[in-house]
C-alpha cells in the first residue's frame, strides 16, 4: 500500500469528483474560442510541415563532354521567315551544325496570325551550302553560265517574294532547340543567310533592316520550381535607326535535387544587354547575337522538409501554450463575473 499511495502521491493531474466542478457559460465560451484557435494552429503547423523549402550548395563543375541545349522562342515582326537564318559559333570559331537541331519558322501576317509553317533541320546548313558552292564555283568554269542564268532567275524570285512580304508587313515567328557544345560561344539571327546583292537589293541598304524582336523564351535546359529567366518577355522595338543587338550571357550550370532525390539537370543565366545603332557607313548587318559564356561553378538546389519530430515539438508546443492560456482566461473571467454578481445577490437579500 504504501508504494500504491506514493505513486498517487506523483499525480500531477488530480482530478476533482464530479458534483465539485461547476460549469459555466463564459466557461464554454472560452473553450469554443480555445478550440478554434487550437484547429487554426494544427492546421497551420501541419501545413509548414508538408511545405518543403529550397537549400543552395556551390561546387566546382566538373560536367565534360556533354551539350548545351538551348531553347529559342522569338518573333521578328518586320522581318519575314525567308530573310532570317539562325547561325551557331563556339570559342574556337566552328560553326555547329546539327543535324539533330530542330528548328521551326512560322510566317505571321502584319497582326501577329499565324499563315504559315517551314521546319528546317538546321538553319544553318542553307547558308553553309551556299558558301561552299560558291568556293567550289571559282575551280569549275564549264556550266558558270548555265548556272549563272539560274541563279538570276532564282535570285529575281527571291527578291520579289520577299518584297511582297515587306509590303504585306510580314513576320517570323523562330522556336526551337539548338544542341551545341558545352563551351563558350555565340548563336545569332540575322539576315546573314543571304548573299550581299540579294540582301542589297531586297533593304536597299543595312540601315533598312528593322530587327525588332519578341523574346518568348529563351533558355538553357529545363525549368524548375522557382526559376526566373531573365529575359522571357523581353520586347526591343525599333521605329526610326537599326543596329544590332548583343545579349550577353553568363550561365550557371544547375542541379535541382527533388524531395523524392530526382535529379534534374539544368542551367540559369544573368544577361546584360548592349544596343549598337546602325550608319550607312557601317558594312555589317544587323542581327541579334547571344553572346554565353560558362560558370566553373555549379549550383544545387536540393528540396528539403522539416523532420517529423520538429513538428511533433512545434506542436505541442503551439497546443499545450494556446490549452494553457484559455485556462487562465477562463479562470480570469470566472473571478470577474463573480465579483460582479455576488454583490448584486446580497443587495437582493437585503
Amino acid at each position: 500500500m504504501g508504494i500504491k499511495q506514493a505513486l498517487k502521491s506523483l499525480d500531477a493531474f488530480p482530478r476533482a469528483e464530479d458534483h465539485l466542478l461547476q460549469k459555466t457559460r463564459s466557461g464554454a465560451l472560452v473553450s469554443v474560442v480555445g478550440l478554434t484557435i487550437m484547429a487554426t494552429l494544427f492546421l497551420h503547423e501541419l501545413r509548414y510541415y508538408l511545405t518543403t523549402y529550397t537549400v543552395h550548395q556551390m561546387s566546382v563543375d566538373l560536367k565534360r563532354g556533354e551539350t548545351l541545349p538551348i531553347h529559342i522562342n522569338m518573333t521578328f515582326p518586320s522581318l519575314p521567315c525567308d530573310v532570317l537564318s539562325v547561325d551557331a559559333i563556339d570559342m574556337s570559331g566552328k560553326h555547329e551544325v546539327d543535324l539533330d537541331t530542330n528548328i521551326w519558322k512560322l510566317r505571321l501576317n502584319s497582326y501577329g496570325h499565324i499563315i504559315g509553317t517551314e521546319y528546317l533541320s538546321d538553319l544553318v546548313e542553307k547558308e553553309h551550302a551556299a558558301h561552299n558552292h560558291d568556293e567550289g564555283g571559282n575551280h569549275d568554269h564549264s556550266g558558270e553560265k548555265a548556272h549563272g542564268h539560274t541563279f538570276d532567275q532564282d535570285a529575281e524570285k527571291m527578291i520579289k517574294k520577299v518584297k511582297q512580304a515587306l509590303e504585306n508587313g510580314e513576320g517570323c515567328r523562330v522556336y526551337g532547340v539548338l544542341d551545341v557544345q558545352r563551351v563558350a560561344g555565340n548563336f545569332h539571327i540575322s539576315v546573314h543567310g543571304l548573299s550581299m546583292f540579294v540582301a542589297q537589293m531586297i533593304f536597299d541598304g543595312a540601315v533598312h533592316v528593322n530587327v525588332s524582336h519578341i523574346i518568348h523564351d529563351l533558355s538553357f535546359g529545363p525549368k524548375y520550381p522557382g526559376l526566373h529567366n531573365p529575359l522571357d518577355g523581353t520586347e526591343r522595338i525599333l521605329h526610326s535607326a537599326s543596329g544590332t543587338f548583343k545579349y550577353y550571357i553568363k550561365i550557371v550550370p544547375t542541379e535541382y535535387r527533388y524531395i523524392w532525390k530526382e535529379v534534374l539537370p539544368t542551367n540559369q543565366f544573368s544577361v546584360t544587354e548592349y544596343f549598337s545603332p546602325m550608319t550607312e557607313f557601317d558594312r555589317t548587318w544587323p542581327a541579334v547575337y547571344f553572346l554565353y559564356d560558362l560558370s566553373p561553378i555549379t549550383v544545387t538546389i536540393r528540396e528539403e522538409r522539416h523532420s517529423f519530430l520538429h513538428f511533433i515539438t512545434r506542436l505541442c508546443a503551439v497546443l499545450g501554450g494556446t490549452f494553457a492560456l484559455t485556462g487562465m482566461l477562463d479562470r480570469w473571467m470566472y473571478i470577474i463575473i463573480e465579483a460582479f454578481t455576488k454583490p448584486n445577490s446580497r443587495r437582493a437579500r437585503r
